[in-house]
């Protein structure tokens, strides 16, 4: 049974209530990005697993000033394109906070994206990674909440979520965008694959790329992949690290508390390891059970 996802969560594509209130927890500046209105388009090596509300989470590592320098300047240029030059960037880049939300329509490839006429230039831009996951309507927090986030979209918890909602307000948008469904009776007819066949049999025209534009979308890309091979070293880092904490607390069969950015595991008498509790504002607070294949992701 199809259907677009109602407003406190998301419907997934494969059918049925996968997700309740689902979230997803993005590295900074790109979630503040999103939630402010600037970024449209979220990129991804994996295809959207839902439409409709999608929370937004900024994980706990703190951004370089270059980082945010590339990335506010490859939006200058995008957007310059379609004659927009005012455009309001966040003043700051939290970390460990929900955010807000943004309304999900659809997924696309990056080659049906960026051959989408229908859309304005600088959307189209956007589609640097493989899956474009097509965002509207997004919603920020007056007060961003301070919570733990997880890999991959998981469901938020249930008192966060009926307390973030009542502090939402709107955005204003540099460009508001609309993304036309292909069958306006399908919610869900923004797939991957769906576009394929129209750009096929219909000659798109190509717009030459300003020279400025091209070495914006250059940075955007340095900026990310520097990121990421940073954040790759560092997780490498933390593991070996823990590794070598726990051989030297098993032999003596005392109890271990290691903390690793966004959770925390307890080592026992018996050598046995433990997730799903985290020490937070002196209280104990259990993971529930539908985030818990998530434990291992970041804050």
């Amino acid at each position: 049974m199809r259907g677009s996802a109602g407003a406190s969560g998301g419907r997934g594509r494969g059918g049925g209530e996968k997700y309740r209130n689902p979230c997803l927890t993005m590295h900074q500046p790109w979630a503040s990005l999103l939630v402010y209105g600037i970024k449209r388009i979220e990129g991804r090596s994996w295809p959207a697993p839902l439409t409709g509300r999608l929370w937004i989470h900024a994980a706990s590592k703190v951004p370089d000033a270059e980082t945010i320098k590339a990335m506010e300047e490859f939006y200058r240029e995008i957007y310059a394109i379609n004659g927009i030059t005012d455009i309001k960037f966040p003043e700051h880049y939290p970390v460990s906070r929900l955010l807000g939300c943004v309304e999900v329509v659809g997924c696309l490839k990056s080659e049906e994206l960026v051959c989408w006429e229908a859309l304005p230039e600088s959307v189209r831009l956007e589609g640097l990674t493989d899956f474009c996951w097509l965002c509207q309507n997004p919603q920020k927090l007056l007060v961003p909440f301070e919570m733990r986030g997880y890999q991959g979209v998981y469901n938020l918890d249930k008192r966060i979520y009926e307390a973030a909602v009542r502090g939402l307000c709107p955005v204003q948008c540099p460009q508001p965008v609309k993304f036309p469904l292909p069958d306006p009776q399908d919610p869900l007819s923004l797939r991957p694959g769906s576009l394929a066949s129209y750009f096929s049999s219909s000659s798109t025209s190509t717009v030459e790329t300003p020279a400025s534009v091209s070495a914006a979308i250059a940075g955007a890309r340095a900026a990310a992949a520097q990121f990421s091979r940073k954040d790759q070293s560092k997780a490498t880092s933390s593991n070996q690290t823990d590794v070598i904490q726990k051989s030297e607390h098993e032999s003596t069969g005392t109890s271990l508390n290691i903390t690793m950015e966004d959770r925390r595991l307890y080592w026992f008498p018996n050598g046995r390891s433990h997730w799903g509790y985290q020490a937070h504002n002196h209280e104990e607070q259990k993971t529930t059970p539908e985030n818990r294949e998530h434990s291992r992701g970041c804050t």
